[in-house]
């Protein structure tokens, strides 16, 4: 083959390539939903609880960057796990020039995944609205989730037939208060603290705790090039990605990758449901 020709179908190779790339990261993955399964020993547990499960929805992001059927189709199939437990950690909209599509948000509340014994909830940055700073867009928000049964936690707890939640509030909002919502916290209980931002778990505010942390935000970078870190992530600690990262002091943190899309966009990350099956600690 001529030089020539050789640089020719190369540079068509690469082009060929490229828009392959493109379209599979702009209409395949951000579309290819993952239920991916994990155990979950919790200290404490009842007998009662061991085999139950419970599932993580994150980041659903309703508003005008992508189709929010998909998140209703996802609802769809994920009630077909009949979870025991449904927890969902955090920004349920995302913010359009300067305003909150929430009648789309009742939309796709309309059919929400709801557990067997319970639901829970809490919020995200962008449940604040406009710079993370709009109490009146929290307030609305957490009033249409505990309409459609997802009961939510501003720095609070809740116990569920012997499970405890505690809930944070957005560590980038206006309400971020752990010590209040740690003020009650009981280590004889089997507790699980739902948490957006996984930045949360370097603060000085855990005391003893030693159970797991749900948490979300970073959607896992979105797009992460095989083999390495991805290059881009909301948050100061760059370890905090996604899935298990064992903590000190027998913490365990998990962080989903997101139902939803800030931007419609996804490479090697896709969206994720979680379910946690139940164990002895």
């Amino acid at each position: 083959m001529k030089r020539k020709d050789f640089i020719k179908r190369s540079v068509f190779g690469i082009t060929g390539l490229s828009v392959l790339g493109g379209f599979y990261s702009w209409q395949i993955e951000p579309f290819w939903l993952e239920f991916v399964k994990v155990k979950m020993p919790i200290p404490n547990l009842s007998k009662h609880l061991i085999g139950k499960t419970l599932m993580q929805i994150s980041d659903i992001h309703i508003g005008e960057r992508f189709d929010h059927n998909f998140v209703i189709e996802s609802f769809k199939k994920a009630k077909l796990y009949k979870p025991d437990f449904v927890v969902y950690t955090g920004d349920y909209v995302t913010i359009h020039k300067n305003k909150v599509k929430y009648e789309t948000l009742e939309t796709v509340l309309k059919h929400s995944v709801r557990g067997k014994i319970g639901t829970i909830g809490i919020l995200g940055n962008h449940d604040y609205g406009v710079n993370w700073a709009e109490e009146e867009v929290a307030q609305k928000i957490s009033d249409l989730l505990n309409d459609y049964g997802i009961k939510v936690l501003r720095n609070q707890q809740t116990n569920l037939m012997d499970l405890n939640f505690i809930g944070f509030d957005d560590y980038w909002a206006l309400n971020f208060n752990p010590e209040k919502a740690m003020k009650d916290f009981n280590p004889q209980n089997a507790n699980i603290v739902l948490c957006h931002n996984p930045d949360v778990c370097d603060l000085n505010v855990w005391k003893n705790y030693n159970s797991w942390i749900l948490s979300g935000h970073t959607h896992g970078g979105q797009c992460k090039p095989p083999f390495l870190a991805p290059p881009l992530l909301p948050v100061k600690n760059k370890r905090y990605s996604a899935g298990l990262i064992p903590l000190d002091n027998n913490r365990t943190l998990y962080i989903n990758r997101a139902l939803g899309h800030l931007w419609l966009v996804r490479f090697n990350v896709r969206p994720e449901i979680t379910i946690f099956e139940l164990a002895e600690g």
